[in-house]
C-alpha cells in the first residue's frame, strides 16, 4: 500500500463520522464531466456536429426533452469537451489595435435565462469566446457586438443556446437579425423543453436531437455517482436510491432535488445517515409538478429573497395574495404591491401556485392560496447565507 493509499483510507474513515462530504456534486444544477446514461445521445449529436472536425460549420441542431431528461447536462459537458479539444488555445479579445490572425472554431455556451438582455448575452458570448475576462463596466453593446464581430472575421462558432423555452421571445428574434451581422460561419445549438412544431422560430429549420425520460435504473445510476462522491459511505441505502428514483419517475432534477432535501432533513437533525422520515422529507419538499432549481435561481436576488420569506410563512398568512403580500412586506424592504406583483409574475412563470380556494367568506371571487411549485428544501439550502 503506497502513502496515498495510507491517507485516503484514513481520509474516509473520518469521512463516516459525518453525513456529508462533498454538497456541490449532489445539486440538481451541477453537471459532471460525463453525463451518466447519456452516451448515445452524446453520440447523436456529435455526429450532427461532426463537420467541425474538418473544419467546416456544422448545421444548427434543436436539443429537446422534458424536465430532468439530462439536456443541460450533456450539452455542458460536450461543450467543454469541445472547447478544450477543438479551440484555438490563444483566442484573446479582438481590439482596435490587434486583430486576430488565429483562425479555429470557439464552442460558446449560453444559458440564455441568465443573460435576458442584448447587453447580457453580447457579454456572455463574448466571455465565452475569450480567454480574457470581460469587463462588465465600460463596454456599450454596440462595442461588444463590434468585438464579437471582429473576433468571428477568423474564427466561426457553435454557440449553444440553454433553455431558450424560458425567454422573451424577442431576445431570440434578436439574436437571428444580430446572428446575420456575425459571419455564416455560425451553428446554433439550442436546448429546450418544447417539441419542434411548438419551440421557437430561431430553431424552426434545425435539426433535432431528442432526449426521453431517463429510465428508473438510469436515474439510480444517477444518484448512485452522486452519493458516492458527495456523501459519506453507507450514509443513504440502496433501497432508498432506489425509493427516489421509482417516485422520480425519469426525471433526474427532481430525483436530486428530493435527494438533497432528505441530506437537509438529515443535518437538521444532526444525523450522519439518511433515516426513513429523511428521505420522506426531501419528497415531500419536491412539488410535482415541480419548477427547475435552475429556473429559481436564474431569478433576480429580490425575487428569490420574496420565495425565501415565503417559505417561512405559515398557511394563514398565504391563504391569498394580499394576505401574503402583506405578511412578506412586514419581513421585507419592498412594499406590499411589489410583493404583489413579483408574486403575480412567479405564478405566471409557474414557480408558484395560485391555488382557488374552496370556500369564501363572501361575494365575489374566492380568494388564490399561495404556494411553491419548487424544491422548497434545496433551494433554501442552495440559497442559505451561510452556504
Amino acid at each position: 500500500m503506497n502513502i496515498e493509499e495510507r491517507i485516503l483510507q484514513r481520509k474516509r474513515r473520518g469521512e463516516r463520522r459525518r453525513l456529508l462530504v462533498e454538497e456541490t456534486v449532489l445539486s440538481p444544477v451541477w453537471h459532471p464531466e460525463s453525463p451518466v446514461g447519456r452516451g448515445a445521445t452524446i453520440e447523436r449529436l456529435l455526429d450532427r456536429l461532426d463537420p467541425v472536425f474538418d473544419g467546416e460549420t456544422p448545421d444548427d441542431v434543436y436539443v429537446h426533452g422534458p424536465s430532468g431528461s439530462g439536456k443541460s447536462a450533456v450539452v455542458t459537458a460536450l461543450f467543454r469537451h469541445l472547447s478544450r479539444h477543438l479551440s484555438s488555445p490563444t483566442n484573446t479579445i479582438q481590439t482596435t489595435t490587434r486583430s486576430g490572425s488565429e483562425s479555429g472554431t470557439i464552442f460558446a455556451y449560453v444559458d440564455v435565462r441568465t443573460a435576458t438582455s442584448e447587453f447580457e448575452f453580447s457579454h456572455r458570448l463574448l466571455d465565452e469566446s475569450t480567454e480574457e475576462s470581460v469587463p462588465r463596466r465600460g463596454l456599450s453593446t454596440d462595442e461588444l457586438r463590434r468585438r464579437i464581430r471582429q473576433t468571428l472575421r477568423t474564427q466561426s462558432l457553435v454557440v449553444a443556446l440553454d433553455h431558450v423555452d424560458d425567454v422573451d421571445p424577442t431576445l431570440l428574434e434578436w439574436l437571428s437579425t444580430e446572428r446575420e451581422e456575425w459571419s455564416r460561419d455560425v451553428a446554433v445549438v439550442a436546448v429546450g423543453r418544447a417539441r419542434p412544431a411548438t419551440a421557437p422560430a430561431a430553431v424552426s429549420d434545425a435539426s433535432v436531437v431528442e432526449l426521453t425520460p431517463y429510465h428508473r435504473a438510469e436515474v439510480t445510476d444517477i444518484l448512485t455517482s452522486r452519493t458516492t462522491a458527495g456523501l459519506a459511505r453507507d450514509a443513504v441505502t440502496h433501497d432508498q436510491i432506489r425509493t427516489l428514483a421509482t417516485w422520480s419517475e425519469g426525471d433526474a432534477h427532481d430525483a436530486l432535488a428530493a435527494l438533497l432535501g432528505s441530506v437537509d432533513a438529515a443535518l437538521d437533525d444532526g444525523a450522519t445517515v439518511i433515516e426513513e422520515r429523511h428521505l420522506r422529507a426531501g419528497i415531500d419538499s419536491v412539488p410535482r409538478p415541480c419548477a427547475s432549481l435552475g429556473r429559481v435561481l436564474a431569478l433576480a436576488d429580490n425575487r428569490q429573497e420574496v420565495l425565501r420569506y415565503l417559505l417561512e410563512l405559515d398557511d394563514a398568512d398565504r391563504s391569498s395574495v394580499q394576505k401574503t403580500a402583506d405578511a412578506l412586506a412586514s419581513r421585507s424592504s419592498l412594499s406590499a404591491s411589489t410583493i404583489r406583483r413579483y408574486l403575480y409574475e412567479l405564478a405566471e412563470q409557474d414557480i408558484i401556485a395560485r391555488v382557488q380556494a374552496d370556500e369564501s367568506d363572501g361575494a365575489g371571487r374566492p380568494p388564490s392560496r399561495v404556494e411553491p411549485r419548487f424544491p422548497t428544501r434545496a433551494f433554501e439550502r442552495l440559497t442559505a447565507v451561510d452556504n
